[in-house]
């Protein structure tokens, strides 16, 4: 429930930012999804482990679950109908279970039923899963290399993503875990913390290439995604520390 109610706010952040700036269409989906959605699996799990060790997976999973959720239910739809080309009013339903949905669903009915999964298939599947993250980073090397390092800007639109993503989304969840537990339930502290953190973390790397097939402003997604990558360096000891000072 905390992670369910951190995302919506978040994205009732995102969109009431994308209304008082103005976010020109081509930029809006990748600014939602920036302030809204991390990059849990390629950066959250590996500093999670570090910072709290294997006895925090569990909850780690809880907001794994919940971003992924949010990624490709919501956010990959958000970003596939924002498109600078006048597209008219009409709504593209088949957007509406992008693959990697499809995917997810299929992967949890196998879970929950215990169905047995041939090994070769799964040992198929994790290569080729595992080959998303690096490939998203190549694109937006090739797409850095093209433009040159120059090309990062902080301009106002990224600035204001920014501010969203390591500001207002971490502080939505920390407000949650301070004030909501008389009504959500009291959470240990090591879960409180790893939801605080996973808040934190940077834009998701796939995100040029979800906004590339959408037609919209590629070097802006992946001016956000290197810069957020890069700041996150900093934020993140930053949110540890006031998790820990609250929590």
């Amino acid at each position: 429930m905390y992670a369910l109610i951190s995302f919506a706010l978040s994205y009732a952040v995102a969109y009431l930012l994308v209304w008082i700036f103005k976010i020109r269409p081509g930029r809006k989906g990748t600014f939602i999804n920036v302030v809204a959605n991390a990059n849990t699996i390629f950066i959250g799990l590996p500093l999670n482990v570090a910072l709290f060790g294997n006895k925090a997976l569990s909850y780690f999973l809880v907001y794994y679950v919940m971003n992924t959720i949010s990624t490709w239910a919501v956010g990959a739809l958000i970003i596939a109908n924002d498109s600078p080309e006048k597209q008219g009013n009409a709504f593209n339903w088949k957007k509406l279970l992008p693959a990697p949905l499809i995917g997810f669903l299929v992967a949890l009915v196998f879970l929950l039923l215990a169905l047995p999964v041939p090994e070769f298939a799964t040992s198929t599947l994790t290569y080729v899963g595992n080959l998303v993250t690096p490939l998203s980073l190549i694109y937006i090397g090739i797409v850095l290399s093209d433009a040159g390092l120059k090309s990062i800007r902080f301009d106002r639109d990224t600035i204001v993503a920014l501010v969203g993503r390591f500001i207002f989304t971490p502080a939505i969840m920390l407000t949650l875990l301070v004030l909501g537990g008389d009504i959500l339930g009291h959470l240990p502290h090591l879960e409180a913390q790893t939801l605080a953190v996973q808040a934190a973390t940077p834009a998701l790397a796939v995100l040029p290439i979800l906004v590339n097939q959408a037609k919209g402003d590629v070097k802006y997604a992946t001016n956000v995604v290197t810069t957020s990558t890069l700041l996150f360096i900093v934020v993140v000891p930053i949110v540890n520390m006031v998790a820990t000072a609250l929590l």
